[in-house]
């Protein structure tokens, strides 16, 4: 009898521990959250310093041994050409303009391309990459997307279009240490993002699904593809 209690008050104890662990891992996930939150409000008045993408390679390259070198310079989307802004928008997020934070149809489209093994592009949108490499850098789980779900409404609401835009083209990668438009147009052609021409401005769009292994002047196919995309909405 005495034994059956003392099991009794053990598992009671090992469920009460439980409960209080559950309460606060979940009290952890709403303030992580809601500083994300924050911090997406203040984005909207103030450029990030950086990124989870930026913090995770300059770690890999640490681990690695490797020598790092970042080049990085925000550029308002005033100073950034139209042919870039275009170029990225067909071939990232064509109905930017139109979603409110995410595009079901390019999900669709993706699944469809990933099934029959030759898909062009993923179907996140630009403002589900921004949140993606604010907070949660390259990792891909099931956990990382619910979280990132959670703050992509956010970012449509106190953001607006223009900041996403202008966040976005800033802070993607598109090479190893080269982040923003304006890097990469001095890394790779010699020009600033507000000089970039059409077809410069199609290469560079078409390095972003893979950044750390596409180079601008291979791509030939991809580039060609973009401009047409571009020349069909009307750029």
């Amino acid at each position: 009898m005495v034994e059956r209690l003392g099991m009794r008050f053990r598992l009671w104890g090992w469920k009460r521990w439980l409960r209080v662990f559950v309460k606060w891992f979940a009290a952890g996930v709403a303030l992580l959250w809601l500083l994300a939150a924050l911090m997406l409000v203040e984005a909207r008045w103030i450029d990030p310093p950086t990124t989870a993408v930026h913090i995770e390679r300059r770690v890999q390259a640490w681990m690695q041994g490797r020598p790092y070198r970042e080049r990085y310079a925000f550029v308002p989307l005033g100073q950034i050409s139209p042919n870039l802004q275009h170029a990225v928008i067909a071939a990232e997020d064509a109905r930017f303009y139109q979603h409110h934070g995410f595009d079901w149809q390019a999900m669709e489209i993706a699944a469809e391309g990933d099934m029959q093994g030759k898909r062009l592009r993923g179907g996140s949108t630009l403002t589900q990459q921004l949140v993606k490499n604010l907070f949660f850098g390259t990792e891909r789980s099931i956990v990382r997307k619910g979280a990132e779900a959670s703050l992509v409404p956010v970012a449509e609401l106190v953001l607006g279009k223009q900041r996403i835009l202008e966040l976005y083209l800033n802070e993607v990668e598109f090479g190893p240490g080269i982040y923003g438009v304006e890097a990469a147009c001095r890394s790779y052609f010699g020009t600033s993002a507000r000089s970039i021409d059409r077809e410069q401005a199609a290469r560079l769009a078409a390095v972003l699904p893979d950044p750390r292994r596409r180079r601008p002047q291979a791509m030939n196919r991809y580039s060609g593809i973009i401009l047409r995309r571009m020349g069909q909405m009307g750029w």
